[in-house]
């Protein structure tokens, strides 16, 4: 069967410098093993399938794949996923926010000056990391357990932890070796810096690591946590991809309630139909 499909770049504003996502938009009749065979075979690091909504406030549903599991929520795919949603569909006049609903329960996406955004979802797991971790995070990362100014569990969904380095240049440095922690590493670029912080995020594929170019999920974790410390002060821009020529940029944005978004640039780079 043909279905109508789209392959989003996410967090850049030309195409191929951001974190591209496959998005099946129509994924209803597939079973969990057809939507993670394409998956695997798409080989990103994100492919969705749209499913009618099961809740009335939603506009639709998504379900997420990684090549070797399904995750309750992650950031580049929820605004590809719109992107590619609103591609097919008009809103009623006046509404600005659509709603996904997901494993992790209903997000919302709101249109900004910057591109799609997201309203950050809670963490499943906070608070600091234990010493011991700690010691083999900086192991993995081949630094000094001191150049860790701080770490802390950063976890909505996928399992992130996030080690804070002094600076932007200390996180381009690193050179981790193999693992299997959803990792994340964050430093800040100088005051005046276009952007405020370079994000690094690391994740166990078929025995190896890989550094995926830009990730919505840690960065909205990072929010939270580099916000509540006073580390950050929001709107601020955070630059991801830079270790792997590409060029992500990440708009924090805080409203009047306390609601973390999270957004960016989406372009449409391939437009189609997959036999599935």
């Amino acid at each position: 069967m043909l279905r109508p499909f789209r392959q989003v770049d996410v967090f850049a504003t030309t195409p191929y410098d951001g974190n591209p996502v496959a998005v099946v938009l129509d994924g209803g009749s597939l079973s969990s093993e057809q939507m993670q065979q394409f998956a695997h075979w798409t080989n990103l690091s994100e492919t969705t399938f749209v499913l009618p909504p099961t809740v009335a406030e939603a506009d639709y549903r998504v379900r997420i794949f990684t090549p070797v599991s399904e995750l309750p929520f992650a950031g580049h795919p929820t605004l590809g996923t719109c992107h590619a949603w609103l591609s097919v569909n008009t809103p009623e006049p006046g509404r600005d926010v659509i709603i996904q609903e997901c494993q992790a329960g209903l997000i919302p996406v709101r249109q900004t000056p910057q591109g799609l955004a997201f309203a950050a979802p809670p963490l499943v797991r906070s608070g600091p990391v234990e010493p011991k971790l700690i010691e083999r995070i900086a192991s993995l990362l081949d630094i000094a357990p001191t150049d860790i100014v701080d770490a802390q569990w950063v976890d909505n969904g996928p399992g992130w932890v996030a080690v804070l380095l002094a600076s932007a240049d200390a996180v381009l440095d690193i050179r981790p070796r193999p693992h299997e922690l959803f990792l994340g590493v964050v430093g800040p670029y100088p005051a005046g810096a276009p952007q405020a912080f370079e994000v690094r995020a690391f994740f166990p594929k078929d025995g190896a690591t890989v550094e995926d170019p830009v990730t919505g999920s840690l960065n909205a974790s990072l929010a939270d946590w580099l916000l509540r410390t006073g580390r950050a002060r929001a709107p601020y821009i955070a630059s991801q991809g830079t270790a792997l020529g590409r060029r992500g940029r990440v708009h924090v944005t805080v409203d009047d309630d306390g609601v973390i978004w999270v957004g960016g640039a989406t372009l449409t780079c391939v437009t189609g139909e997959v036999e599935l």
